[in-house]
């Protein structure tokens, strides 16, 4: 074998070994990103701790369950929205949310804001 195929089978031994890292370190953080993902799902921490800060919020019967993660999102109450539409679905509150003015706070949980916006009162009012 002359020199110059040894080296070409080096060099293509070495790029084949450089496209496999690659691949499995894409791997790597892609599972580490979903997993990340999936497990804020079922434990995203509110957006501030202690007090927080009350915000209005005004869900509407056409609004779909993206605007109202949209809204949340743009009034800083959680992170994100395609994250609480996930929650939502998953939740038992899929479907229930009823349109209504609702103050909400920034250290309360994405189920605990859920929890209030599908309730209703006695006399069938929003809270």
């Amino acid at each position: 074998m002359s020199a110059s195929k040894i080296v070409m089978r080096l060099v293509s031994i070495s790029l084949t070994a450089l496209v496999f890292l690659m691949v499995v370190y894409g791997l790597y953080k892609l599972g580490v990103r979903s997993y990340s993902y999936g497990y804020r799902i079922f434990a995203e921490p509110p957006v501030t701790s202690g007090d927080g800060r009350d915000r209005l919020v005004q869900i509407k019967s056409s609004m779909s369950d993206t605007d109202i993660g949209t809204l949340l999102e743009e009034k800083g109450l959680i992170r994100d929205k395609w994250l609480f539409v996930i929650q939502l679905k998953l939740s038992g509150y899929s479907g229930r949310l009823t349109p209504g003015r609702y103050t909400l706070n920034t250290s309360m949980t994405v189920d605990e804001m859920m929890q209030i916006m599908s309730q209703e009162d006695s006399e069938g009012n929003t809270q």
